[in-house]
């Protein structure tokens, strides 16, 4: 299979790709790029083609890109979550006497 080939890829996968692509385009991303971008992004979610004979078959990468990240507040004990909800209540209630 020539390099590039993406016959192996499932039509979710396609679909993602394009919309991918799409949003690099909106933010200006020129077009070629923009589709590297997101194949690459595809490959590192999935781990390549799914249909039989894909190289990214049954390998998980454990940590795709749209899953990422987390809350600020996942590592925080209760206390810290309060603390930090007063004081940003505090500073929006200053901000607001001050405009």
């Amino acid at each position: 299979m020539p390099q590039g080939d993406k016959r192996k890829y499932t039509d979710k996968q396609i679909r993602k790709a394009e919309h991918i692509a799409d949003s690099y385009e909106s933010r200006g991303v020129p077009e070629k790029e923009a589709e590297a971008r997101a194949w690459a992004t595809v490959n590192k979610d999935d781990g390549g083609g799914k249909k039989p004979g894909g190289s990214g078959r049954a390998k998980a990468t454990g940590h795709p890109a749209a899953r990422r990240g987390g809350t600020a507040s996942a590592g925080r004990t209760a206390e810290q979550r309060s603390a930090s909800a007063k004081k940003a209540a505090e500073t929006r209630k200053r901000n607001a006497a001050k405009g």
